[in-house]
């Protein structure tokens, strides 16, 4: 339907009131609001012409608004009162009855509009022609009296169904205090649950932070003892592999020679393990030296597979090197070497039939490269596949009982290649076989090499172990024109100022006076030459940061482990050409 107006009254006496009243009531009808509602809207229309009526014409007006709301409108325009009439009546109690109250104050006039919204589905099938003679048939002229009888009968009605509501309020607020009782009940003893709980979670992170202390501390003191010990476990079994490489460099008949091999192998063994141990607690701490340099991946993987082939449990097992889509790999070799021979070493073991292989592919992006070690061995079964890299954890099976395992390499390989900026990933099937794949950088920051072609003159070996003494002999032949001997540091200062050598090793834990304490006594002398005396600082204990720390000031410092005559010449090589220029 289209909106308009649907009824007008001339608002003209006192009793015009009671005749507004009745046809806002019967306009309320007409447009489908119910009985509560005709109230309010009359209520509301009389309350407002009592406060505007001078006994000056006035009228009233009522239209239908359609659109997305449609409202019903009554329009009262009257004369203004007084000044003060629009704010009056802006604020008159009739504004609670309808859903609006307009105000429009004029120079002479004020106009007023009341708002009802109707319902949308009644209004649309309302014919305003038909309501506009509706509105005509019911206009009846009641008297004062009759109006007001009318208007008690609404008053008695009202007042009934306001009485009605609050029986049903006072129901509705025993029930709400009976639930409010009933959660303020749960509340108190959800609150006092959830302070037990918050007080056991307290202690609990408090309990955790102990342990978790306490296992710190408790892995430090491991990775100490394991730093403190390295030099009683390791300097007799250097010094055994040193003089049995000195035996069969000499004449020995072949019994002989078959009786050094031996010990030597078993001096290796033992040496191995103390090593993986050691490394497995600097991986552990962080504390793995990654020395960086440029270097062919081909020819490490060819030694490699050259090294390790004999170790196959069974000749007909094939070991293929697949030519790397690489040619040359940035990172730490002799770290990378210990990993992939451990995967290799492993693979060996487990692998009865079949093939080996070694594939080293890189990303699309050419940001990483894969080296894998696949094998048709025997295979991991899931429920281990999660263990496999714990320390001592050996995957149960048949030939792992024909091997001599520590279950620390793989643990040890993770940690390193994770100290190399990658990762390890394992890929495995009962049956047939595993796949462990090194994810590293392509590149990384290079080092310098240095050459290793250099001779000496006077060499000083300080060192309290005369085995260890004799063995660094034999390696400087053929090095050093002279090699003189110092069994503790007090010695060791005594032979310098009475004939300075022209490099000096420096063993840093003896009796009396450290090689620390010697080497501070040298760079803190007045004499210059004592001073730049060319110095290399050897150790049992592993090399790791704080050790680098602790002789920051070192030309080099050399490790014991797995010394060779070659490594000596290159770190002798080094010292000589730093110091020459400087």
């Amino acid at each position: 339907m289209n909106g308009g107006e649907i009824a007008r009254l001339d608002w003209l006496t006192d009793a015009d009131i009671f005749r507004a009243r009745q046809r806002t009531r019967d306009v309320a009808a007409a447009v489908g609001l119910d009985r509560q509602d005709q109230v309010r809207v009359a209520t509301a229309l009389s309350e407002v012409g009592r406060e505007l009526f001078t006994r000056d014409p006035a009228t009233v007006c009522f239209r239908i608004e359609a659109g997305p709301v449609p409202r019903l409108l009554i329009e009262l325009s009257a004369p203004l009162p007084s000044a003060g009439t629009g704010i009056e009546v802006a604020n008159s109690p009739a504004r609670r009855l309808v859903d609006s109250l307009d105000v429009r104050v004029g120079s002479a006039r004020i106009e007023v509009t009341l708002t009802k919204e109707l319902r949308r589905g009644h209004i649309a099938a309302l014919d305003i022609a038909a309501v506009r003679g509706q509105l005509r048939a019911a206009e009846v002229q009641l008297g004062p009296l009759e109006q007001l009888r009318v208007q008690n009968a609404d008053l008695i009605e009202t007042l009934e169904e306001l009485r009605r509501r609050q029986h049903d309020l006072a129901g509705l607020n025993e029930e709400l205090a009976s639930t409010n009782s009933g959660v303020l009940a749960m509340y108190t003893t959800l609150s006092a649950e959830l302070d037990q709980t918050n007080r056991g979670v307290v202690a609990l992170y408090a309990e955790l932070d102990v342990r978790g202390q306490q296992l710190a501390d408790a892995n430090e003191a491991k990775s100490r003892f394991l730093r403190n010990v390295s030099h009683e476990l390791r300097a007799p079994i250097n010094s055994i592999l040193g003089l049995g490489g000195l035996l069969l460099s000499g004449q020995l008949d072949p019994e002989q020679r078959r009786q050094v091999d031996y010990v030597l192998s078993s001096g290796r063994s033992l040496l191995k393990l103390v090593n993986e141990l050691l490394d497995l607690a600097r991986a552990e701490s962080d504390q793995l030296e990654v020395a960086v340099a440029k270097f062919e991946l081909a020819p490490l993987l060819g030694e490699l597979a050259a090294t390790l082939r004999p170790l196959a449990i069974n000749r007909d097992v094939e070991l293929v090197v697949e030519e790397p889509e690489i040619d040359a790999l940035v990172t730490d070799r002799d770290l990378l070497t210990r990993v992939l021979r451990n995967l290799l070493t492993n693979a060996l073991a487990f692998t009865e039939h079949g093939r080996i292989w070694v594939r080293t592919t890189t990303d699309a992006a050419g940001l990483e490269v894969r080296i894998a070690v696949g094998d048709t061995g025997i295979g991991i079964a899931a429920e281990h596949l999660g263990r496999v890299f714990e320390e001592l954890f050996q995957v149960p099976s048949r030939l792992q009982t024909q091997r001599h395992g520590t279950g620390l390499g793989l643990p040890y390989a993770r940690r390193v290649t994770q100290a190399l900026g990658g990762r390890l990933e394992l890929d495995s099937v009962p049956g047939s076989g595993s796949t462990f794949t090194v994810v590293l950088p392509v590149a990384a920051e290079e080092r310098p090499d240095h050459p290793h072609d250099l001779r000496i003159g006077h060499v000083l070996v300080a060192d309290d172990d005369p085995a260890f003494r004799y063995v660094l002999r034999g390696m400087l032949d053929g090095l050093a024109e002279h090699v003189s001997e110092a069994g503790d540091g007090t010695e060791a200062i005594v032979m310098i100022t009475a004939s300075r050598p022209d490099l000096l090793l420096l063993d840093l834990r003896m009796p009396n006076l450290g090689g620390a304490e010697v080497y501070a006594t040298l760079r803190n002398s007045p004499d210059p030459a004592l001073r730049d005396l060319p110095t290399i600082l050897m150790t049992n204990m592993p090399i790791d940061a704080a050790l680098r720390r602790d002789v920051e000031s070192a030309a080099a410092l050399l490790s014991k482990s797995d010394l060779d005559r070659a490594t000596l010449a290159g770190m002798i090589a080094a010292v000589l050409t730093s110091k020459e220029q400087a």
